[in-house]
Formats: structure tokens, C-alpha cells, sequence
């Protein structure tokens, strides 16, 4: 078994959002919702990388999907992330309410336009 480099980080992504992940320096592996638990599978399995943040928009629970390949593993540790697809629902989520309580955390206060 490959031991796994625990410095780098792998984000499991759509196509769609992979860019913004690729531009903020992340290792980027892209997925569909059809290929996302093998590729998983296969990051786990690599050993090549101590942390995969996984989009939920392609597999909603990583731990659960991938519990039998864990098993008797530490890393990588699996970070789900929000899928963006997802952040920006109009259904379920606020978006002007979201990216304002953003800049709120970001800088101290709001900014009205």
C-alpha cells in the first residue's frame, strides 16, 4: 500500500464548479454523479492524498459510501463540502441573504448597494 502524503488535497467535483476550486489552487478530480463513488473509491485506494473534500452534489454522505473501503484506514480524511448547485437553490436557500452574511464574516460589516 502506497503511504499516503498527507500534505496534499484533492477536491471531488463537478464539472461546473471544478474551475473555481482549480483557480484557489486545488488539486481538482472531476466526476459525475454516475462515475463519482469509483473515482472515490480509486482516491481512497491511491493513497496519494490526506484529505478529499467531496462535493455533496455527487455523493451527499462520502463516509457512509466509502465505509467499507475505510475500513482499517485513517486517511484520507473525507470533507464533505456543500455543492454550490446546492448553496444557491432559490427553493431552499437565500442567495442575497447568503453572500451577504459572507462578506459580514469577511470584513466586519455589511455593504449596501
Amino acid at each position: 500500500m502506497t503511504q499516503p502524503n498527507t500534505q496534499r488535497v484533492a477536491v471531488l467535483s463537478d464539472a461546473e464548479t471544478a474551475t473555481g476550486y482549480r483557480l484557489a489552487g486545488a488539486a481538482v478530480i472531476e466526476a459525475t454523479p454516475d462515475t463519482a463513488l469509483a473515482t472515490l473509491e480509486r482516491l481512497i485506494t491511491e493513497g496519494q492524498y490526506g484529505l478529499v473534500a467531496v462535493d455533496t452534489g455527487l455523493i451527499p454522505d462520502p463516509a457512509s459510501a466509502t465505509a467499507r473501503v475505510m475500513r482499517g484506514r485513517d486517511l484520507p480524511i473525507l470533507l464533505p463540502i456543500p455543492s454550490l448547485r446546492d448553496a444557491f437553490n432559490p427553493d431552499t436557500v437565500d442567495a442575497k441573504a447568503y453572500m451577504g452574511k459572507l462578506v459580514r464574516d469577511t470584513i466586519g460589516f455589511d455593504i449596501k448597494l
